[in-house]
């Protein structure tokens, strides 16, 4: 029987389970375009969301907008668009997707992820990355190729700070003797799930995250997703004491009205379009592969949002439903 190293946790047994997949949405629910009024607009589907039953809600922590790069994410601030969801829901998990370490310091990050955390009642689960887009270094005054030093210097004190009492730590970013940080989390500790690579080899990955979150490449066949199961199988084989650890994938879905539309990639492959008998085709084939949580973006779709949420809520969350009510 694989264990956890979070059973008391709420938001980590709700999202997570070993043979299971849940499901999640990712922020924004529309591209931005320039006018913020249209996500003051979601507010009700978030809400609507959380009273259907969904697993979780990502965020991504973008903090430039580079126009070459052209994806402009939620816009907000993800922690406090976060703690603003918090406020208006009451069960759904808040995650983010990712954090981008090499731009906070440890103290900062466990301050604001912790108040989140006691204010929504255990509620938020971190993904971490070390970052991939090179033109916002320069502006933070860290050098990219140092990425990935700093990804690890920054968690390794993140978690000191979030599980020791009274840390000592004396590094090149933090020097702590005889101060604490309050508040610590609910559960002691926050589950942190790595970002792809995040400059880490893969036993790195297995020994020090609390998951791992990756991209799923190709989703249009089964034989696409056995590429995916034999990168999961991979990656658990490296975990120490076999502990459980979740393995968290995406997609975004351009969900059509015909519930039989084939799995079809557009815009390159960058989004699929299907009908809901192919999405819970797909989904299946992640559960089989490993998968435990999938977040779905739905910011591309055609149809009226209201919609969307209401076809997977109603027709597609019954088979991958949240663990914990």
């Amino acid at each position: 029987m694989e264990t956890s190293n979070f059973k008391d946790h709420l938001a980590f047994n709700r999202l997570y389970s070993p043979n299971k997949l849940t499901i999640g949405i990712f922020l924004p629910l529309r591209v931005y375009s320039g006018n913020l009024n249209d996500f003051t607009a979601h507010i009700s589907l978030i809400q609507q969301m959380d009273e259907k039953g969904f697993g979780a809600i990502w965020v991504r922590d973008i903090p430039l907008f580079d126009p070459h790069f052209g994806d402009v994410g939620q816009v907000y601030d993800p922690f406090t668009y976060l703690s603003y969801i918090a406020g208006i829901t009451k069960n759904i998990i808040l995650g983010t997707g990712s954090i981008i370490l090499p731009f906070w310091h440890p103290i900062s990050l466990a301050k604001v992820s912790s108040s989140i955390d006691q204010l929504s009642g255990n509620r938020l689960i971190l993904g971490v990355g070390s970052g991939d887009r090179a033109i916002e270094f320069p502006a933070f005054g860290i050098p990219f190729e140092s990425r990935g030093e700093r990804f690890r210097q920054v968690l390794e004190e993140f978690r000191q700070l979030s599980q020791t009492t009274f840390p000592e730590i004396d590094s090149s970013l933090t020097s702590m003797n005889g101060v604490d940080l309050l508040p610590k989390p609910v559960a002691k500790q926050i589950p942190t799930l790595i970002t792809g690579a995040s400059q880490q080899p893969l036993e790195w990955i297995a020994k020090n995250g609390d998951g791992w979150m990756t991209y799923p490449g190709s989703t249009t066949t089964k034989n696409d997703t056995l590429k995916l199961a034999d990168k999961i199988t991979a990656w658990r084989n490296l975990i120490p004491n076999k502990h459980f650890k979740p393995h968290m994938t995406n997609e975004w879905i351009e969900l059509s009205e015909d519930p039989y539309f084939p799995r079809t990639p557009l815009n390159g492959g960058f989004v699929l379009k299907t009908g809901r008998l192919g999405l819970i085709e797909l989904l299946n084939e992640w559960q089989h592969a490993g998968v435990n949580h999938a977040a779905l973006g739905i910011q591309f779709s055609k149809r009226p949002l209201h919609d969307v949420v209401e076809e997977l809520a109603e027709e597609v969350l019954p088979y991958f439903p949240t663990l914990l009510k």
